[in-house]
């Protein structure tokens, strides 16, 4: 049995559809990492929605578009297809992380993010200390980098203690006003 190669990310792809429908949402994780410079490469696109019926249900419409369907380890693709998906803003709405392979890469749908210190927080308390840049022609808003520092320094993994120093150092240019974002 062939299995058909994993989607490459298209960040350009993604942030056209979900303009296109209007969604509200914070960029978090590795695609904001490196909208701030960082040079990790990311391999999905992370996003922390504004949690309201009609934002989540356009981006249930902008993620069909994108032939979202589940990603679950120990699944094939064809295999994840096969399952029911009931993709809208209720179906959004009950998943706290959501994880999702889409005809442009690979796509995750966070309730909230963690800090440091463990508390989860919510679209709303995010949102105002975000950032609006603009990314192939599309805006793009983005979680402040120190949230997602903290929540990187919450996980503990070694990709993330691998990325810290380098998402310190944008952090600190940045506030010595060096930094600039692409």
């Amino acid at each position: 049995m062939t299995t058909s190669p994993e989607p490459v990310l298209n960040v350009q792809r993604i942030l056209d559809a979900l303009d296109r429908h209007h969604v509200d949402y914070l960029a978090v994780g590795g695609t904001a990492a490196n909208v701030y410079g960082a040079s990790r490469v990311t391999e999905d696109f992370d996003c922390i929605p504004e949690r309201s019926d009609d934002n989540l249900a356009r981006l249930a419409l902008a993620m069909q578009e994108l032939n979202a369907r589940f990603r679950i380890e120990g699944l094939t693709d064809a295999e994840a297809q096969a399952l029911p998906n009931m993709l809208d803003a209720r179906a959004l709405r009950q998943m706290e992380l959501s994880t999702w392979r889409t005809d442009a890469g690979d796509f995750d749908v966070l309730s909230d993010l963690p800090n440091r210190q463990g508390d989860h927080l919510r679209y709303e308390q995010l949102a105002p200390r975000a950032l609006t840049f603009d990314v192939t022609g599309y805006p793009i808003r983005v979680a402040a980098i120190e949230d997602i520092i903290s929540s990187k320094e919450w996980a503990d993994r070694p990709k993330d203690h691998e990325a810290l120093p380098e998402l310190r150092a944008l952090r600190d240019a940045r506030t010595q006003g060096r930094g600039q974002a692409p």
